[in-house]
């Protein structure tokens, strides 16, 4: 059975009153335990109590033949909201009563999708910021300039609305200039870059700042190879999901913890839009926090521009992220629910000249 660990999909083998007699490497991450603990459990424990994964391994039992079921949601709090599976579900020959059920997560495939959705929606805004750098911010230049030249004429009192004014006006700056960004087509400098000097160098520059209130936790492959990318933008990509991460765990809370993670997944690959070729996505980076996690009803529109849950966000952040990652041929995923949410990130191999995808 041992083979069965290089299987990209989770794999348990199920045997009397639902014990669970194997699990694969995938199994461990996926249900987020180790075989140990898994082997300690029923097939009951792990998933919804009453889902269809139960009857069908029943089934397996009673046909003495393979089933599959497709679309099944194993989702619990143990797992998240929603798990959308395949399963195939066969009987193990000479082993009794033993079921092997293979797992495919149906939103891999959902989630790459929203990705191209995600990047039109980046790239829909292109022209908006090129339009608004052009005919918003010179303009704002004349209301501030105005603004300061009227401090010298106007009463002590009358002068906290020019300061106003000048305050708001730095501000709309601000965000143009942040939308501005979206229309940077340019193509950046790529090179091999190592994803754990890149997560150091967020982490401590998060320690001295933004998150002295949080606890960091390292679970680094560290055979992992590098991935083609730019560093300083992926130092900003990496940086923008901790700060979210930090500020949605809080300042006051006495138990905050961020824990960065890097693995090597096989077997994920993506269509390049507009070709036939699809390139493998193994480099894995994710974000955990156990803040609160992200209300259910904004997490399928958490990378839209101008979708945010802070009171005073602009919505671009999260918008960026998703551009950033997209024009490295990546993608970028959350799943959240309260006390754990992780944003993971897929990326290519680096590439040598001459070397095969």
């Amino acid at each position: 059975m041992q083979a069965l660990n290089v299987l990209p999909m989770p794999v348990l083998v199920i045997g009397e009153a639902h014990a669970v007699i194997y699990a694969n490497m995938a199994a461990e991450n996926f249900f987020q335990s180790s075989v140990a603990l898994l082997r300690r459990q029923r097939l009951d424990d792990l998933i919804a109590f009453g889902s269809p994964v139960l009857a069908l391994v029943e089934e397996v039992h009673r046909r003495g033949a393979s089933v599959s079921e497709y679309r099944l949601d194993l989702g619990c709090p143990r797992l998240g909201n929603e798990r959308i599976v395949d399963v195939f579900a066969s009987p193990l020959p000479n082993q009794g009563p033993a079921v092997v059920l293979m797992l495919q997560e149906r939103t891999i495939a959902e989630k790459m999708d929203r990705q191209l959705t995600h990047r039109g929606a980046a790239r829909s805004i292109t022209a908006l910021g090129a339009m608004l750098a052009h005919e918003i911010k010179n303009p704002l230049s004349g209301i501030r300039g105005a603004a300061q030249l009227l401090e010298g004429s106007i009463s002590d009192s009358d002068r906290m609305l020019t300061q106003l004014i000048c305050d708001e006006t730095d501000r709309i700056v601000k965000l143009v200039e942040r939308v501005e960004l979206f229309g940077d087509e340019r193509p950046s400098e790529r090179d091999a870059v190592n994803v754990h000097d890149v997560l150091d160098h967020v982490k401590r520059l998060a320690q001295s700042g933004f998150a002295r209130h949080v606890r960091f936790n390292e679970v680094y492959d560290p055979s992992l190879p590098p991935v083609s990318g730019n560093r300083d933008q992926l130092v900003q990509v990496l940086l923008n999901l901790v700060k979210n991460a930090a500020e949605a765990i809080g300042e006051q809370a006495i138990d905050g913890e961020i824990t960065l993670s890097t693995a090597y997944r096989p077997g994920i690959r993506m269509q390049v839009p507009g070709s036939s070729d699809r390139i493998a996505l193994p480099l894995e980076i994710v974000i955990r926090d156990n803040g609160p996690g992200v209300p259910s009803d904004l997490l399928h529109l958490l990378f839209d521009p101008f979708v945010t849950t802070k009171a005073q966000g602009s919505g671009l952040g999260l918008a960026l992220v998703a551009k950033v990652i997209g024009d490295h041929g990546g993608i970028v995923e959350c799943e959240s629910v309260p006390r754990r949410t992780n944003f993971r990130i897929l990326l290519p191999l680096h590439q040598r000249p001459g070397q095969a995808t």
